[in-house]
């Protein structure tokens, strides 16, 4: 009876699996989950609907920062695609001239760093895959390396980008600061990039490619009108994008990324850095001329009610749905049964926490979207790290910035592994409307994403053999600063017996 109960108790995430998995959207499977969870917490524990909606709210409640931190981020996203940071970032590069060799990697790199400006992994790809495989095109590189490194750069900033939807929600429900994130990751993923762009370079030198340079323009001429009007009807802050880098904008436009980046680094506070992007691009903007107006129709008040709405539209009423969702999930303790069969097979915290991101992969293997496993899974790591670790509440902090960064890494790095993700099917379909005289495929593609390969392996590999200590800021405490509870317990019964088998002698 107990384990039907536990069954029951946990079944509510199934359902929300089975529906992501079935096609619902997650605007409709959240709430219907929501809906049965609260059914199961009644039927199984007798709770009244104002005792499940007080906890559904309270739970909510604390998601109130994130949800203005993601309205700022959207809205940094569509200033920096619109007054020309992003273009700077792509020209910049371009600039240098590119070969066959030498374009796969250039790809990885600057997609790398427009994803960190704009802070989408979708975004970054419709707005660059039409200039990098138009140019590989032009130069002879290879294409699927070329897609893959387009597909592995833009989602290096969706991992660490001050304004990404995914750091600032895995921030969130681990209850981690989205700088101190940054600032514990940064050192393995830019290595992570890095090492990439070595695999990526010696692959295309190995592949024998000519050395014919080409030009971001000429490629960008070359695009077919049919795929303007897709890219367009997909991504329309893409097209502003492609026209900016066609007819430059001043190298100036990379400063507000470079001031954001930096006063993240100084430690303030994430909604201050992302309104200095968002002041300082609207300011050397209208010294560019890319900023024509503050208000009006075309105007940057305009990009800032875009960039809310667009938050506002999906992620923020998904993430208030899924935290309600939480809420009645932890009223019931639906993670218990979870969380002791875990407990009883480990004896270690890095075991746990390299069980942890085994539930991330397996979690976006089954729900096929990197958000809904990030909402879904992240509160059963969480749970599973509170209940069985003990520490200081520094240790413990530390654990739980190791927690969303396996949601986030292995949540937009793992889908570019697993090929009936949605992020691969937007890629394919994106891939094939901006480039149609070839065709694509999700396993072409992944398997040139070193990107992905490294991340991935790296992170899990570090994590459970302890080697995450060579990296700076990135190792995690071990034993005896942290302890798996059932043994400091059974260590404490030890100790109290021995205590009395003294007192007994005496």
């Amino acid at each position: 009876m107990n384990l039907f109960v536990g069954f029951l108790k946990f079944s509510p995430v199934f359902l929300m699996a089975g529906l992501m998995i079935s096609g619902f959207d997650a605007l409709l499977a959240a709430p219907i989950s929501t809906i049965y969870a609260a059914i199961v917490a009644y039927a199984t524990e007798k709770f009244s609907f104002n005792d499940l909606l007080d906890s559904a709210v309270e739970n909510v409640k604390e998601m109130q920062l994130v949800f203005f931190i993601l309205m700022a981020a959207y809205a940094m996203a569509e200033a920096f695609m619109a007054t020309g940071v992003g273009a700077a970032i792509i020209n910049a590069a371009l600039n240098l001239g590119l070969n066959g060799k030498t374009v796969a990697v250039t790809a990885l790199l600057v997609t790398g760093i427009l994803s960190v400006a704009t802070g989408t992994s979708w975004g970054t790809f419709a707005a660059c895959a039409p200039i990098f495989l138009w140019l590989n095109h032009i130069v002879g590189g290879n294409l699927m390396l070329t897609t893959a490194a387009v597909a592995g750069g833009a989602c290096f900033g969706d991992n660490i980008g001050l304004i990404s939807d995914t750091t600032v929600v895995s921030s969130g429900i681990h209850k981690v600061e989205v700088i101190h994130r940054i600032r514990h990751q940064g050192v393995w993923s830019v290595s992570c990039l890095i090492l990439a762009a070595i695999i990526i370079f010696f692959v295309g030198a190995g592949m024998g490619l000519p050395d014919v340079v080409g030009n971001a323009g000429e490629a960008i001429n070359q695009i077919p009108e049919e795929v303007w009007s897709n890219l367009d009807a997909e991504r329309p802050s893409a097209v502003t994008l492609l026209n900016q880098v066609q007819d430059g904008v001043p190298f100036y436009m990379v400063i507000p990324l470079i001031l954001v980046i930096a006063v993240a680094i100084k430690g303030l506070p994430t909604l201050a850095c992302l309104g200095i992007g968002i002041i300082s691009s609207l300011i050397l903007g209208l010294f560019a001329g890319t900023v024509t107006s503050i208000a009006g129709k075309d105007g940057f008040l305009n990009l800032m009610m875009t960039g809310f709405a667009d938050a506002g539209s999906w992620v923020i009423v998904m993430m208030m749905w899924v935290g309600a969702f939480g809420g009645i999930m932890a009223k019931m303790n639906a993670f218990a049964p979870l969380s002791n069969l875990i407990s009883r097979n480990i004896t270690k915290v890095r075991q746990l926490m390299f069980a942890n991101g085994l539930l991330s992969i397996a979690g976006n293997a089954a729900l096929s979207d990197e958000m809904a496993q990030i909402v879904t899974i992240g509160p059963i790591m969480k749970n599973l790290t509170d209940e069985n670790v003990e520490a200081s509440e520094e240790d413990m902090y530390k654990l739980r910035l190791r927690n969303a960064t396996f949601n986030d890494a292995l949540g937009v790095f793992g889908s570019q592994l697993i090929p009936w993700h949605v992020y691969m099917s937007f890629y394919v379909g994106i891939a094939t409307a901006v480039y149609p005289i070839a065709k694509f495929s999700a396993i072409d593609i992944i398997k040139y994403n070193f990107m992905a390969m490294i991340a991935v392996s790296s992170i899990l590999i570090l994590t459970l053999t302890g080697l995450d200590r060579l990296v700076p800021l990135f190792g995690i405490p071990s034993e005896p600063d942290v302890r798996i509870r059932k043994q400091s317990e059974k260590r404490s019964k030890e100790e109290f017996k021995s205590i009395d088998k003294t007192a007994a002698g005496k």
